[in-house]
């Protein structure tokens, strides 16, 4: 701003006096937009030549014309000049090849994306707020520069070892084969030796299977990671087997929420409170021996009435009970899913406006952008991180690897 400032000074007195009108001025403003931004590619020309136009050439390389070239930015739509090489190996920074829009606009319409609006949307508001005429195969084409930093994230290293990994879904709905069926975004986060809550990765998937999630669970290991502590997951078809086949040492926990949502689902309305009650004598335990007893209470009191909910703690009673073996401070992350399901609840903030995904890209990309959205707001290591840490180095001397 101050440089900007010094040029002014250098005009003549009563420059700005020629124009009589905002039109004038603003055709003026047009041209000198349109020069400068010629001038600057003749400058970068210069820069990748190794000599300035109108002197001598030292290489073989020289200038071979121009192209003519129509760029889109805030302030409307221009036509420029860009000059070119006789080998071909100019590449314009400030205009790049095959790029007619400059990026401020492409990273509103990816931000407006983001947020869930279509691209029939994305265009009209643009053109509102920018003044600038852009099609809805435009916008897609824009957003699918979205898909090569999904790679490159999908694909970065990971850290060596995660305290706590938890691992959920989201359904949307999406087409295929000309039908609208449901498709499942599976999504993993972990908790790394800093504190940080993390997105490790997302796939998707029509069915849950021991397959799919040991394709998954491998990923992380050619990214990295070589051990988690604790997973942590509703009972996902085929999850638990997965984890134990790839992080044989890991202690897998099932989401305890999720235990007692089932649980009810089929209790009537006015004795739900009281089955819960009893349930939560359970969990809320002390120890591993005293959930135990209260389970044989609640046994008694219930079994023959709701059957279903004694076999299903029964089977799945030591996934569901290892949160007790840890302090309180642990045992409050482990035992429920909530970090991702907060998670997905951003999600679906971001992609409530999408009905209906037209393919698998199209839902990858949202749900990207919104995972991209939450994680800026995990900078900081979680609370009592201090204690935790603690925790996790008694419990685990030899595989931690924390960091204040």
């Amino acid at each position: 701003m101050e440089e900007a400032n010094k040029l002014l000074e250098q005009l003549p007195a009563g420059f700005f006096k020629q124009f009589k009108d905002g039109d004038a001025f603003q055709s003026f403003m047009d041209a000198l937009f349109k020069r400068g931004v010629e001038q600057m590619l003749e400058a970068e020309l210069d820069e990748h030549l190794g000599y300035e136009k109108h002197s001598s050439s030292p290489g073989v390389n020289v200038r071979n014309g121009r192209n003519a070239k129509t760029i889109k930015t805030p302030k409307g739509t221009y036509r420029i000049e860009v000059p070119r090489d006789r080998q071909g190996s100019f590449a314009p920074q400030l205009v790049p090849k095959r790029k007619r829009m400059i990026d401020h606009i492409e990273d509103v319409v990816i931000s407006f994306y983001a947020k869930g609006m279509s691209t029939e949307d994305i265009s009209r508001q643009v053109g509102e707020l920018y003044g600038v005429s852009i099609s809805n195969a435009t916008v897609s084409n824009i957003t699918e520069r979205i898909l090569i930093d999904v790679e490159q994230w999908q694909e970065r290293p990971l850290d060596n070892v995660y305290l706590i990994v938890w691992l959920d879904g989201i359904v949307f709905k999406v087409r295929q084969d000309n039908k609208i069926i449901n498709k499942s975004i599976y999504i993993i986060a972990g908790l790394n030796t800093r504190g940080q809550k993390e997105v490790l990765g997302l796939w998707i998937n029509q069915q849950e299977s021991a397959g799919f999630w040991t394709k998954a669970l491998t990923d992380l290991r050619v990214r990295g990671v070589s051990d988690i502590l604790i997973a942590c997951s509703d009972n996902l078809k085929g999850l638990t087997g997965a984890i134990k086949a790839i992080f044989p040492d890991a202690v897998t926990q099932l989401c305890i929420v999720h235990q007692i949502r089932n649980s009810l689902k089929r209790v009537p309305y006015k004795t739900r409170p009281q089955v819960a009650k009893d349930l939560r004598s359970i969990y809320e335990a002390t120890d591993e021996q005293k959930a135990a007893q209260a389970f044989i209470n609640f046994e008694e009191k219930w079994g023959k009435t709701y059957p279903y909910i004694c076999t299903s703690w029964k089977n799945n009673w030591e996934n569901l009970t290892c949160f007790l073996q840890y302090p309180l401070e642990i045992r409050k992350m482990m035992y429920t899913t909530n970090m991702i399901e907060n998670l997905n609840r951003n999600v679906r903030k971001f992609t409530k406006n999408k009905t209906m995904f037209p393919d698998d890209s199209a839902v990858i990309k949202a749900v990207y952008l919104a995972v991209q959205h939450v994680s800026k707001l995990w900078t900081k290591a979680i609370g009592n991180w201090s204690i935790i840490a603690s925790q996790f180095l008694i419990l685990y001397p030899q595989r931690c690897q924390i960091i204040f």
